[in-house]
């Protein structure tokens, strides 16, 4: 007995000293990955995006609308479901798949991690992130879809790793470049899933259900687990079949509740929306004003958490949007700029004005009020309204919304797995991300973020550099469809970078 008693001693001294060097370690990596090249990186691509395309998510604003959220109520083959023998899902099923995999705890503990670290003001630059952000996603949705291709089993697979592989890598000189910063990518990626998309999401659905309704992290870690494995081991139609239940449902009530408790305090929104502004740069009010952490501090985490959220600039997303039976690569693209407008521009601003209309934020000076944080700061300003069910109401938002971007991110590193390794060994992968979980229901909250935080800039490095190096060909398609589909030019359409794609895209109905 006390052999085994000095191994469990000696065996939790190992494992606190192991996590106490990987969070050292990984807070160096964190610093040096998000500095001020990454920042400049991330928007700067989103702005060179939007030049080349003479602002397409603002000038053609009416276009993307009709064709994304207008196009559900009008178009069959955007909603349709495609056939057992067809191994794609549906425009909007990618788009629910995608939403899943965004609409997360960013969204709720994101929002207040930025307003605690960064005051008020980080909010105004998670927008800038978002507007530009919105290119960045329409150019990876794009690319992806110009340069997939089916694998062995009959599914469209497509990604950062190929527009790498086959766009970069189609350059002189460039070809060994591509097929290296494709393979990190994918690495990234498979460790990112773990992080942004296991760990971190369960670990807020387990510190949640104990907060609030007192069940053991383990005990929901196992059956967050079980449920994970009857959906993620099914494989992408199945996962999609359940997003595109899920996301719509979740996302409404969330909205409704928001919308309520904000128009509750409305006398407070014009106040919140001024203590933005002035904390994104850190402006004195007449009676001392917001000065709050400063501009660095609102820049950095309104820009971190920002792309947390809406994860434009990882190449994420594109791995699913990728999947759907469309030709159009921008018709694609169009609805990666509607994801992140309803990711960041809608629910994320929604939970920011809950926070700051709230009173738990001094919307004077943008010192924070209450010593909650994160998914606490949110459940307490639900509370104030709605009592005991408002921590509930958050609790449950966060297992929907955390749990559906679980199964986004799932897809994702099967993809990336799949690359590396082949077809078949992806359900290796899917074995173990399920074992995972319940390693991020027991697991350190911060460590979990900020291997999450770590991932996510170690994955959109070379994702960005083949959007950069690839905007030529963005902006070529992008005039290419606005020449033919909105002024009627007799044409060539640009489907695909390889022929026999290009033929067979062509024989199709769908758009």
């Amino acid at each position: 007995m006390r052999v085994f008693l000095f191994f469990i001693e000696k065996g939790g001294l190992f494992m606190n000293g192991l996590r106490d060097l990987i969070a050292t370690v990984n807070g160096k990596v964190n610093d040096f990955v998000w500095g001020l090249p990454m920042l400049v990186l991330l928007v700067g691509t989103g702005i060179l995006m939007t030049v080349l395309t003479k602002g397409f998510q603002l000038i053609y604003f009416k276009c993307w609308m009709d064709n994304t959220v207008g196009a559900i109520f009008k178009n069959k083959h955007v909603t349709a479901h495609t056939g057992k023998e067809d191994r794609s899902i549906s425009q909007f099923q990618s788009l629910c798949t995608a939403l899943a995999a965004t609409i997360g705890t960013g969204n709720i503990a994101g929002v207040a991690a930025a307003i605690a670290a960064g005051g008020p003001g980080s909010i105004f630059w998670m927008w800038i992130v978002a507007i530009f952000g919105m290119m960045t996603n329409y150019s990876e949705n794009v690319l992806g879809i110009y340069y997939r291709r089916k694998n062995t089993a009959g599914e469209w697979s497509g990604g950062a790793m190929y527009y790498l592989r086959d766009g970069l890598g189609s350059f002189k000189g460039c070809r060994q470049v591509g097929k290296i910063l494709a393979l990190l990518f994918s690495v990234f990626c498979i460790f990112a899933s773990f992080g942004i998309g296991n760990m971190g999401q369960i670990n807020s659905i387990a510190t949640n259900m104990r907060a609030v309704f007192s069940i053991p992290n383990w005990v929901a870690g196992i059956f967050l687990m079980v449920v994970a494995a009857l959906v993620v081991v099914g494989g992408l139609k199945r996962i999609a079949a359940v997003t595109e239940k899920l996301v719509p449902v979740m996302a409404l009530l969330y909205v409704l509740g928001a919308l309520v408790s904000v128009v509750w305090n409305y006398q407070s929104i014009l106040p919140a929306f001024a203590s933005i502004f002035k904390g994104a740069f850190a402006v004195k009010a007449v009676g001392g004003g917001i000065v709050g952490s400063g501009v660095k501090a609102a820049v950095t985490w309104g820009m971190k958490r920002g792309v947390f959220s809406n994860e434009a600039g990882l190449g994420s997303s594109v791995m699913v949007h990728s999947s759907s039976n469309v030709k159009e690569p921008v018709a694609q693209g169009m609805w990666g700029i509607f994801e992140v407008f309803a990711d960041t521009l809608v629910v994320c601003t929604l939970t920011a004005l809950v926070v700051l209309t709230s009173g738990l934020v001094d919307l004077n000076t943008g010192a924070v009020l209450t010593s909650m944080e994160k998914t606490a700061m949110v459940a307490e300003a639900f509370s104030l309204h709605f009592g005991s069910f408002g921590s509930a109401f958050i609790a449950i938002a966060i297992l929907l919304f955390a749990f559906s971007t679980v199964l986004g991110w799932s897809h994702y590193g099967t993809k990336a797995f799949e690359y590396l390794f082949g077809t078949r060994a992806a359900m290796g992968y899917k074995v173990f991300f399920v074992l995972f979980v319940i390693v991020g229901a027991t697991m350190q909250l911060d460590l979990a973020w900020d291997l999450s935080d770590t991932f996510n800039g170690l994955m959109a490095i070379p994702n960005l550099i083949g959007v950069v190096a690839l905007s030529g060909m963005v902006r070529k398609i992008t005039r290419n469809y606005i020449d033919r589909r909105l002024h009627g030019r007799d044409i060539e359409p640009m489907y695909s970078a390889f022929p026999e794609v290009q033929k067979e895209q062509e024989k199709t109905v769908n758009p």
